[in-house]
């Protein structure tokens, strides 16, 4: 019986954040139509604040995870929709909702499937373009997951900032996004957490569409004990923009070496996204 309980509340979880998500997706995407060159959406899929939906399927294999050094695998969905809230800013919303499938992780903890943390970020930006672009906005993270080893039973607050430049006459785009959480301590039986993230990204983008990227995802969990905290990943990857028929998408493959890595962290990380984009 408690198993049952268990997972009919991991299956309320997983379709309330499957309808949050898409509602919103769902209620933008009409107001976007194709138009843009493959170079022009190369670029603006790189900015994370682009007045663009585009609707990401971001799978991560990490290798040697765990006691056992087995394979963790997380599929991200991770749309993105503009709202244009006055003439001078945007709300861009980034949502994160991860699938993850775990390998064995000790005798008494075994694989498991299923839904992780929902994290949620509207962003402020300016709605002038400009080579400069910046978002600031909070981040906010549901416990949205379908087993205890997927996730934190704590709501999760804190700010995300995005700073990057990006020039119509120049094959450059960098920038970062940083953010911080904090656990808000609603569920005083489940673990507090800090967990910090900074993502710098390099793209250089070629004609027709093709480029190149450097885009590791650095992690902080603050509260771990000193040499647990950091994962530091270096490597790169590439990609496109190519158009199936009239529907627009890119697509990516990195590789990334966690040269600084908690002991049962994975050492290497395969990346591959697919991502639908709807630009105006």
């Amino acid at each position: 019986m408690p198993k049952m309980i268990a997972r009919r509340a991991g299956l309320i979880r997983l379709a309330a954040a499957a309808a949050i998500v898409g509602s919103v997706v769902l209620s933008n995407v009409d107001a976007f139509a194709g138009g843009a060159s493959n170079e022009g959406l190369a670029k603006q899929v790189q900015n994370p604040v682009a007045n663009m939906i585009s609707v990401p399927f971001q799978n991560n294999t990490n290798l040697n995870y765990g006691p056992d050094r087995g394979v963790q695998n997380i599929m991200n969905f991770q749309p993105v929709v503009p709202f244009n809230v006055s003439p001078e800013f945007n709300v861009i919303t980034r949502s994160i909702l991860p699938i993850v499938a775990n390998p064995s992780l000790g005798p008494r903890v075994g694989a498991v499937g299923g839904l992780g943390d929902l994290q949620f970020t509207p962003f402020l930006s300016p709605a002038a373009p400009s080579k400069w672009v910046w978002g600031v906005g909070p981040i906010i993270q549901f416990p949205t997951h379908t087993a205890a080893t997927l996730g934190n039973d704590n709501l999760g607050l804190g700010p995300s900032v995005v700073l990057l430049h990006v020039s119509s006459d120049s094959p450059w785009v960098a920038g970062a996004l940083v953010n911080t959480l904090w656990s808000l301590s609603t569920a005083p039986q489940a673990p507090a957490y800090t967990n910090s993230t900074v993502q710098p990204f390099v793209n250089y983008n070629f004609t027709g569409g093709y480029y190149l990227t450097f885009s590791p995802i650095v992690t902080m969990a603050w509260r771990a004990p000193v040499n647990q905290q950091l994962t530091l990943p270096l490597g790169g990857g590439g990609g496109t923009v190519f158009h199936l028929g009239s529907q627009p998408i890119n697509a990516q493959v990195s590789g990334y070496y966690n040269v600084v890595r908690p002991d049962y962290g994975p050492n290497w990380q395969i990346r591959a996204q697919i991502s639908l984009l709807f630009p105006k």
